[in-house]
């Protein structure tokens, strides 16, 4: 089998390979850690304590990963994780958050750089971050005599029609996973339907409640503030890992609001940093008055702008901390939706499209809660920004519910680690492993 995937991998290489071409001259992407991604050219991992390999696809995987950092290094500071990650963005976040931790790119699914990565890293321990089932990958961990966890699992109806249509190749997956902490008992039941082993699968939770800041007055929250010269009575209104036309609708919000509520203020959070440059022309075009975050420092406090785009990566969590009023990208269109929970966390009135399949449990919790609402165009949100602005008691029992519903769903994390400390446990991992079970 490893042999067929490499060539399937190789035949989907070659045909994407003028686009990849071209992605990496126009935007710099798929050129971090090609030594790493083509040949498993990782770090080699010193000394001989017990370790986790963390994987993360992305920027939102890589957030997920910080509470379970955190109670690890409280629980096990003997053990070492090492993280890797996807996208450059997600490798970029992953360096600067967890500096302490060694960070690299994951290699692609071949079966020689998977193995040879394996060898560098010798991990006792796999965790994949949600859903990130690549078959050379687990079958390298398998040969290394180490443990597979799925953390955070979920699996959306989508990926499970996608998997049942490749149904020997599921069930050969789903089998070498030696644990499944999935969020819920819907996700739990699908693992189950495509052959994960019913001993391995326990439902944790999300650990994406526990990962959420719930104090604004968090250090890195009041230095924005100070930084964007935030007053105490201005009213910030923030659309957050947003999508191309979502960055219009916002503004297409704000600049009708904002004269009856001169307080008003726009915070734009695009979700990719490629965009970046993309919603400086919008909002260079709309003839606002408009700032970039990555330029704050430097330009000073004074200045009469009430529109603020932040064009950095890794600050959205901490940026939600400042908003009154919030939008999350990615549902206004097929993008499927982003987190959140972090800004109900905070106790901001949240709103969002109604394309959130990624998030569908979360955003039901949140629904029959009374916690949120659903916006499903640009005319829907600026109608949500009025009434917030005219209603601040409505405003406020909205972002009171978001708050006390993620105070009621905390835990995750902790139970999550309950299983990965009894995955690892001397009479567990002398049950029989390696290459005779692959």
């Amino acid at each position: 089998m490893p042999y067929l995937l490499n060539l399937v991998y190789l035949v989907v290489l070659l045909l994407a390979s003028p686009w990849l071409v071209y992605e990496g001259l126009r935007k710099g992407k798929y050129r971090a850690g090609l030594a790493a991604k083509f040949l498993g050219q990782v770090p080699v991992r010193q000394g001989q304590r017990r370790c986790l390999w963390l994987h993360a696809v992305s920027v939102g995987e890589v957030n997920l990963l910080a509470p379970l950092l955190a109670e690890m290094r409280r629980r096990r500071p003997d053990w070492e994780c090492v993280i890797s990650a996807t996208s450059m963005a997600g490798l970029t976040l992953a360096k600067k958050k967890y500096p302490d931790c060694l960070v690299f790119a994951c290699p692609l699914d071949f079966s020689w750089a998977t193995r040879r990565a394996m060898r560098r890293i010798r991990p006792d321990c796999l965790v994949l971050a949600e859903l990130e089932l690549w078959p050379n990958l687990i079958r390298a961990a398998h040969e290394a005599a180490a443990r597979v966890a799925v953390v955070n699992g979920r699996l959306s109806e989508h990926s499970f029609r996608g998997y049942r249509r490749v149904r020997l190749l599921a069930r050969w997956l789903m089998g070498r996973l030696d644990l499944i902490a999935a969020q819920n008992e819907e996700y739990a039941e699908r693992f189950r339907a495509l052959g994960a082993r019913t001993s391995a699968i326990h439902v944790t939770g999300s650990m994406k409640f526990d990962g959420a800041q719930t104090d604004r007055t968090n250090p890195t929250t009041v230095d924005l503030r100070r930084v964007a010269a935030f007053a105490d009575d201005d009213v910030v209104f923030l659309a957050g890992s947003t999508q191309h036309p979502e960055e219009s609708r916002a503004l297409a919000a704000f600049e009708k609001l904002r004269g009856r509520w001169p307080r008003l203020r726009l915070v734009l959070v695009p979700r990719h940093p490629e965009r970046f440059e993309e919603v400086a022309a919008l909002l260079a075009a709309s003839g606002v008055a408009w700032r970039r975050r990555s330029r704050l420092a430097a330009e000073g406090a004074n200045s009469v702008a009430r529109v603020l785009l932040v064009d950095t990566v890794g600050e959205l969590g901490a940026w939600w901390g400042t908003a009154d009023i919030a939008f999350v990208g990615g549902s206004l269109h097929k993008r499927g939706g982003q987190n959140m929970i972090e800004p109900a966390a905070y106790g901001t009135a949240v709103s969002f499209g109604p394309n959130t399949r990624n998030f569908r449990d979360i955003v039901a919790l949140l629904l029959a809660a009374r916690a949120a609402v659903v916006v499903q165009n640009g005319d829907d949100l600026t109608a949500f920004v009025e009434r917030c602005l005219s209603d601040r008691t409505y405003a406020a029992g909205l972002g009171q519910r978001a708050s006390a519903l993620v105070a009621s769903q905390l835990g995750a994390t902790r139970r999550t680690i309950d299983l990965i400390e009894q995955l690892l446990d001397p009479a567990a991992a002398a049950e029989p492993r390696g290459r005779h079970a692959a």
